[in-house]
């Protein structure tokens, strides 16, 4: 009998061996301790292994060779998005550590995914959840304990840039890394209708631990916007104070104090949520704030977490329909925003509770430096601006027409989803062409780029001869307004902007002045209505009068002989109208 009860006893020991322990490295922890790189993925691992309603799947490389994740919880234990995708379940996807600084949410991640799994909280009966554990995977492995010097933990944490210096959020529509365009091909796998991005701020100080970014409803547009700005978010939001935990918009103040008033962010598609905002995916940015306890930072993120899965099981239908709903807003001819302003006259107050903002003099340097007063807080109404108007609309095209040289933006275009059909034979076709007008340079760099902003353009109509193999993009497609950011030169984040055409802004042949004088005479002897545009030019500028090089190369630049590639946009468009 006793060696029959030993028997027992040991079989049950080595049982409870096996048993994995499902304690997060941030459970283990002090409570102001982040997982590294490698324990965050040692776990999925684990979790994989014990639940099938886990899985970890690798998706294409980052900049540093390591592969990118990520890990899907499904109760239905299938993990093909072919099949997901028509299954009309919702999808939430989850971003971690796109700053690597910024740990919050890859231990918040950790403990949702566990507690999904176990069911800890309530199993989703209409939504998939995917996360990314870690995105920045070089910057995350570039681990230190000074590199956010304003921060209140944890202990040890990533590198903002990642193995290359990039800022991964400002890397989304320009691509120069491999971690976006891995990303790229998730997210057009995943097609999430809601996503997440988890970060923590910088700035002002205040009461709040969770600010936020949503994405700008007016930048959704149409039944969508309206829905997630009237609906989705102050539900989510509502359901956070029940918590007890209160969010308020992100605090977009560095050098100034919050009771001033500040805006709401209008993000463009080089951030991720701006990225998102393209597929009609609603974005949201967690933004925790700095000085604030680790503990609780990933406390809040976590909640926000599971505040937005509840909302979104219980209307995944209405969300996919208001997704699908708004494509129409985007069919030719109509119009769309390339730039926005804010509209001053429209502001509105919202409570904010924040802390006594003063100056003393600095230890430093002796002259005045800002401080909060963390004994006096306050609450009090402020400025919010939150309305935009926009101050560059163009007419969305048939199609445009991308020359099969530019494989660079065609490559981009296809891991976008973006149809596209070569021409099967070489064509003219009447077209509205673009010739850059005036841009800005910027200079100092800028993740990489020397990049422009406002650009302008003149456009005019022209039959132009295309080659067999351009190509035909039309705009009723899906992802019209990828299309509509990166080809509009204006748009803000345009690839013009991001320096992809900056080919055409060198002109490559020129003329010896001594020889073309002879030349430009004729060519104003046999073209009067030119040579009186150039007498009328003298009379309305002094200084081009009083510049013979200035006249030369004026009737250069409107002669046969001038390149007609110079400053020549070279994608087309082909209007309905």
């Amino acid at each position: 009998m006793k060696k029959i009860i030993g028997l027992f006893f040991l079989g049950s020991s080595l049982l409870f061996a096996q048993q994995p322990d499902l304690k997060t490295p941030f459970e283990k922890g002090n409570g102001n301790q982040s997982a590294t790189y490698k324990e965050t993925m040692n776990y999925y691992q684990t979790l994989d292994k014990s639940f099938e309603t886990i899985a970890v799947k690798t998706m294409g490389s980052t900049d540093n060779g390591e592969p990118l994740h990520i890990v899907t919880f499904n109760p239905e234990k299938i993990f093909d998005f072919k099949v997901i995708n028509t299954q009309n379940k919702a999808v939430m996807l989850i971003n971690n550590g796109i700053h690597p600084g910024e740990t919050d949410g890859i231990d918040a991640t950790m403990l949702f995914m566990k507690d999904l799994a176990t069911g800890k909280i309530a199993v989703p009966k209409n939504t998939i959840v995917v996360a990314i554990p870690v995105y920045n995977v070089g910057g995350a492995m570039n681990r230190n304990s000074t590199s956010r010097a304003n921060q209140n933990g944890p202990e040890a944490y990533g590198f903002r840039g990642n193995s290359r210096n990039f800022d991964l959020n400002r890397d989304f529509i320009k691509s120069d890394t491999r971690n976006s365009r891995s990303f790229q091909v998730i997210f057009n796998i995943v097609n999430p209708d809601v996503f997440i991005d988890n970060h923590v701020s910088n700035g002002a100080d205040y009461q709040y631990t969770l600010t936020y970014i949503d994405t700008h409803y007016q930048k959704l547009g149409g039944n969508l916007g309206k829905f997630f700005n009237e609906q989705m978010m102050p539900s989510i939001l509502k359901d956070m104070k029940a918590k007890k935990i209160e969010p308020v918009p992100y605090v977009n103040i560095h050098n100034d104090v919050p009771e001033k008033g500040f805006a709401k962010s209008m993000e463009t598609p080089r951030f991720s949520t701006g990225y998102a905002s393209m597929f009609n995916t609603l974005g949201v940015m967690v933004e925790t704030h700095m000085l604030k306890k680790y503990s609780e930072r990933v406390k809040v993120t976590y909640e926000y977490m599971l505040s937005t899965l509840n909302y979104t099981d219980k209307n995944a239908a209405e969300i996919k329909k208001q997704r699908q709903d708004n494509l129409v807003n985007y069919y030719p001819p109509g119009k769309y925003t390339v730039q926005w302003v804010i509209d001053s006259a429209q502001v509105k107050q919202i409570p904010f509770l924040g802390y006594e903002a003063k100056y003393k003099p600095s230890e430093v340097s002796g002259k005045p430096r800002l401080y909060y007063d963390r004994t006096k807080p306050f609450k009090k109404m402020i400025p919010f601006y939150e309305v935009y108007k926009p101050k560059k609309e163009i007419t969305i095209p048939e199609s445009y027409i991308v020359p099969k040289q530019y494989w660079e933006v065609i490559e981009l275009l296809r891991m976008n989803k973006i149809d596209m059909q070569p021409l099967k034979k070489d064509t003219i076709l009447n077209v509205e062409s673009y010739k850059i007008a005036d841009y800005k340079t910027s200079k100092e760099a800028f993740e990489g780029h020397y990049g422009h902003y406002n650009t302008s353009v003149t456009a005019s109509r022209e039959n132009v001869k295309f080659s067999e193999g351009d190509f035909v993009v039309k705009t009723s497609q899906k992802n019209v307004k990828y299309l509509l950011e990166t080809l509009e030169p204006e748009a803000t984040d345009s690839f013009f902007n991001w320096n992809f055409f900056d080919t055409i802004l060198q002109q490559k042949e020129y003329y010896s002045a001594y020889v073309f004088e002879d030349l430009a005479k004729q060519i104003l002897d046999e073209n009067p209505k030119l040579k009186a545009e150039l007498e009328k030019k003298r009379q309305e500028d002094k200084k081009f009068a009083e510049n013979g090089d200035a006249q030369l190369d004026w009737v250069y630049k409107h002669s046969k002989y001038y390149e007609k590639e110079h400053l020549q946009y070279p994608v087309y468009k082909v209007m309905r109208y």
